[in-house]
């Protein structure tokens, strides 16, 4: 491994020196975030010598060595199930490119699908080889909820079938819902039987994620943590093939059928959520991948709390630590994704709202846990899996404030919480982020959905209340536009090597480490009111996540 650099050696002593900095014995300081020690952090886990820490990898290792000692050296207690650390098992499957094969026979004629031009597939992590043949049912959007009514598999059957399914969901529903509703369309097609799924890419769906931009993602792995007797977590046994249709080649599997895709596309365009039937002819499937076994720590640090009997309640501080390691954009000479806004500013911070508790002279009533997990790009891994295996008891976590992707290239006046309207931890943050003379804003870009995308929405699907901080898009600099700037990073910068140092003063000229400790301030704000209130926070009465996941103790009466 190369040496590090001088910048991140320097940073690393400024944060030796911040750290040993303490006020006279006689006075109660309010303790205040350190710009120096989040650049510390940052020049650390963004350096080249961790290779885009990507989930499984030395350099991920590394930074979890890294950011365990850090949380040791603040007098934190190891909380993990080593020590500081949790090890979540995956398994990692690779597609064998040549093996991916798709064919429809219809009336004894057969035709043969163009890997990757018309069809796509991703590799298995149950089976080494797939080849299965089955009859087709085209079940709409494919998806079910008794919360809306919905029920694409009404009427229909598809046991030992082929589902063909729309990609996305109705313009109608609300898109937080949504998304939790969409994400479980494989879970609905094997309870039902069905033996694989095509899912079809939409002319909506190409206007936001054209089908071409997805085949740079062919040689990518798919990981699943795995659970204790070695199953992996959201795979199916039943449902071994897979294909994402180009909706051009998608056409043929409707020929001879009630209606024709372009009727359905028509139904789509008019916003009507069209039923399904059954197709005709079969379609079979066959793909090979090549699997390993590996493991990555999330990790894990305790301060226990004061209050005799509020101790035994936590609240969880959580930032991921992962990122995707190596580009294979073949245009770039520079290979390594650093993540340095993904998520080693969110790493930083958390370190950093460590440190202002573990100097607090008046330790907070409830205990609090700060926890960085591993496998956030591969899909919440390690959340998902801490949130399975909790090193506490799951009914004992109160609340969760995540951090992921403060974008700190600009004095941001704003402050978003997406999840901020479904429980009492709204109101939490607004005074929070009031005390440092920055407002709360609403999700500025709801049909994203982003309130499900990132680590904490693995414990809200145990009940947990949760937000999921990011810097708002208003600035305080009248020259400079918040959004435009985000929008500038998440354009450019996002997953690209150019999210490190070097590439970011280059196009914003400065990284602004002031603005990381004023989060680090509000996230210690929101954190300490949730550790000392007397009552645990509560899903609003009227939040769908709060009716579907909360638990009696934690939801508004």
């Amino acid at each position: 491994m190369k040496l590090m650099s001088i910048s991140a050696l320097s940073a690393l002593l400024m944060l030796t020196g911040c750290q040993s900095s303490t006020a006279p014995s006689s006075e109660v300081v309010q303790p205040k975030a350190s710009a120096k020690a989040i650049e510390a952090h940052m020049a650390f886990l963004g350096d080249d010598s961790l290779e885009g820490r990507d989930t499984g990898s030395r350099g991920h290792q590394i930074a979890s060595n890294y950011i365990a000692t850090q949380l040791a050296a603040l007098g934190l207690e190891p909380a993990g199930e080593q020590g500081y650390f949790q090890s979540v098992p995956m398994r990692k499957a690779l597609l064998v490119q040549n093996s991916a094969k798709m064919s429809l026979t219809v009336d004894g004629n057969t035709t043969h699908f163009d890997y990757p031009k018309q069809f796509f597939t991703g590799p298995s992590t149950l089976h080494a080889k797939v080849d299965v043949t089955a009859p087709l049912v085209f079940v709409g959007y494919g998806l079910v909820s008794k919360e809306f009514n919905l029920d694409d598999y009404a009427n229909l059957d598809v046991k030992g079938k082929i589902v063909v399914m729309l990609s996305g969901r109705p313009k109608s529903l609300p898109s937080e819902e949504a998304a939790h509703i969409q994400s479980l369309k494989a879970e609905n097609a094997a309870e039902r039987g069905a033996v694989g799924v095509i899912t079809l890419h939409t002319p909506s769906e190409e206007k936001v994620r054209p089908y071409a931009n997805s085949l740079m993602y062919l040689t990518s792995p798919r990981m699943r943590w795995l659970h204790k007797d070695g199953k992996a977590e959201g795979e199916f046994e039943s449902l071994t093939g897979s294909a994402y249709l180009h909706p051009d080649a998608a056409k043929l599997l409707f020929a001879g059928a009630s209606r024709s895709l372009d009727d359905i596309f028509a139904d789509l365009a008019a916003e009507k959520v069209p039923s399904g039937f059954e197709l005709k002819g079969t379609v079979n499937l066959k793909r090979d991948s090549t699997m390993e076994d590996i493991s990555s720590p999330n990790v894990v640090a305790l301060l226990p709390g004061s209050d005799p009997l509020l101790k035994d309640e936590y609240v969880v501080v959580t930032a991921h630590s992962d990122h995707i390691g190596f580009s294979n954009d073949v245009r770039s000479k520079d290979k390594i994704n650093n993540g340095l806004m993904d998520n080693a500013a969110g790493v930083s911070i958390m370190l950093e709202t460590a440190r202002l508790f573990a100097q607090q002279a008046q330790r907070p009533k409830r205990s609090l846990l700060f926890v960085a997990v591993t496998g956030e790009e591969k899909g919440l891994l390690g959340a998902d899996y801490f949130a399975h295996y909790p090193t506490r008891p799951i009914d004992k976590l109160v609340a969760n404030v995540n951090i992921d992707m403060p974008v700190l290239l600009y004095p941001f006046a704003d402050i978003v919480a997406f999840g901020a309207n479904h429980s009492s931890l709204g109101a939490t943050v607004d005074t929070a982020a009031a005390a440092v003379g920055i407002t709360q804003s609403p999700d500025p870009m709801p049909e994203q959905a982003i309130f499900t995308r990132s680590d904490h929405y693995t414990l809200v699907q145990k009940g947990v209340p949760s937000v999921f901080l990011m810097t708002g898009f208003t600035s305080k600099d009248p020259k400079q536009k918040g959004g435009e700037v985000w929008g500038k990073f998440f354009a450019k910068h996002y997953h690209k090597p150019t999210d490190d140092k070097a590439g970011l003063t280059a196009d914003f000229g400065v990284i602004r480490y002031d603005a990381g400790a004023t989060f680090a301030d509000i996230n210690f704000g929101i954190t300490t009111e949730v550790a000392n209130n007397p009552q645990r926070p509560v899903w609003l009465k009227d939040s769908f996540f709060g009716k579907i996941f909360g638990k009696d103790y934690n939801r508004q009466k």
